[in-house]
């Protein structure tokens, strides 16, 4: 059974830190890339970072310098270290796991989704 599972999500003030982990499980989790994407109230879900087993990143412009991502692929998990946070990062984050062969943060390369976690940051 596949499971992605997210934790790690709470409330914040602007300029905070919070940081999100997923624990995958049953599927290749090191053969995939990995991501993390966010859905604010009334928008569209989109991509905020990902990364593939060997070590590539690729951030979206909106967070870059401010988010940071790690994985652990003996263990199944992957971190986000969000720093700096501001209030239009509210949103709830989803982990994903992407079909084989893809790594870009489009909504249709995913395989697999995590059930999200919120983050909210005020002002």
């Amino acid at each position: 059974q596949v499971q992605l599972v997210e934790s790690g999500g709470g409330s914040v003030q602007a300029g905070g830190s919070l940081s999100l982990s997923c624990a995958s499980s049953g599927f290749s989790y090191s053969g995939l890339c990995m991501a993390w994407f966010r859905q604010a109230p009334g928008n569209r879900r989109e991509g905020v970072v990902v990364s593939d087993s060997g070590g590539g990143i690729r951030f979206a412009e909106f967070v870059k310098g401010r988010f940071t991502i790690s994985r652990d692929n003996t263990r199944n998990i992957q971190y986000l270290q969000m720093n700096n946070l501001k209030p239009e990062d509210t949103a709830m984050y989803y982990c994903a796991a992407l079909r084989p062969g893809r790594c870009q943060l489009v909504l249709d390369y995913v395989h697999y989704w995590g059930q999200g976690t919120q983050v909210t940051v005020s002002s």
